[in-house]
């Protein structure tokens, strides 16, 4: 269950996108550092993992980031190769 992953890497809770960088989808993220933000986009019942830059953690959902690269397409725990990218920036 993604559930498990968003409570081990200590995603927060999913909000509406206001910013419009995600289609109004729903976002969580967690802190890499002070700019440095991993995110899952849910988009119906799959989920994109994103590495993404922003000035402060309260602009997330509700302006565009400054930068925003795309990790994972349809996110997938059981794939090795979903779970190493979210490992290579959190560990």
């Amino acid at each position: 269950m993604m559930e498990n992953i968003f409570k081990y890497y200590e995603f927060s809770a999913f909000t509406k996108d206001l910013s419009a960088t995600f289609s109004g989808n729903e976002i969580s993220f967690t802190e890499l550092n002070e700019t440095h933000f991993l995110i899952f986009e849910k988009v119906k019942n799959t989920y994109n993992l994103y590495v993404s830059r922003y000035q402060h953690k309260n602009e997330i959902g509700q302006k565009p980031p400054e930068i925003l690269e795309l990790l994972v397409k349809n996110y997938d725990k059981s794939i090795p190769e979903h779970r190493i990218a979210i490992k290579k920036y959190v560990h």
